[in-house]
């Protein structure tokens, strides 16, 4: 009985001592800046660290579920890294729900050039979250060009606003 004991009085101090470790800086190599530098995710990255928040509300409110491209590209910029980070980490520690990454284009072009454009910035999601350790068979993509606006608009400002990548994510068979 005395080793039980012991046993559980080890558990507890580990623990505990593992309540009482500051939070680590994780520094990630981004593939996709082409200058060298690197995105940091300020955060512990342990399992379950983001405490109690594994909803598709939370992710979508406090982790950011869209990012913004510039006119007629796929490349991600440094905002839209953090962004992706966020969703990474939050991936990893949520195994349970996959994400679905659906690209977006503005009202300009045509159908087909939009679609496609879509297809290419839902992909560049994807890969960089792949990039950053989310499981492949967790993440599929897919397209709406221009069929879908957040507005429906005449201005720079608001076509700037449907030049993006939404990250879904649901409960469903994880890894």
């Amino acid at each position: 009985m005395k080793h039980h004991a012991m046993i559980a009085m080890l558990g507890a101090a580990l623990i505990a001592s593992a309540c009482a470790r500051p939070v680590p800086q994780q520094i990630v190599g981004d593939p996709y800046a082409n200058s060298g530098n690197v995105a940091i995710y300020q955060g512990d990255v342990g399992a379950g660290s983001l405490g109690g928040t594994a909803t598709a509300e939370y992710f979508r409110n406090t982790v950011g579920d869209t990012v913004i491209f510039p006119i007629d590209q796929t490349t991600l910029t440094a905002e839209a890294r953090t962004v992706l980070t966020r969703q990474a980490t939050w991936l990893k520690e949520n195994t349970g729900f996959t994400a679905s990454v659906a690209g977006h284009a503005d009202e300009k072009g045509t159908r087909e050039f939009n679609l496609a454009l879509g297809a290419r910035r839902a992909n560049s999601v994807q890969e960089y979250l792949i990039a950053q350790g989310v499981e492949s068979g967790r993440i599929r993509t897919n397209t709406f060009g221009k069929e879908r606006p957040l507005e429906v608009c005449s201005t720079e400002i608001c076509f700037a606003k449907n030049r993006r990548a939404q990250t879904v994510v649901s409960p469903g068979a994880g890894t």
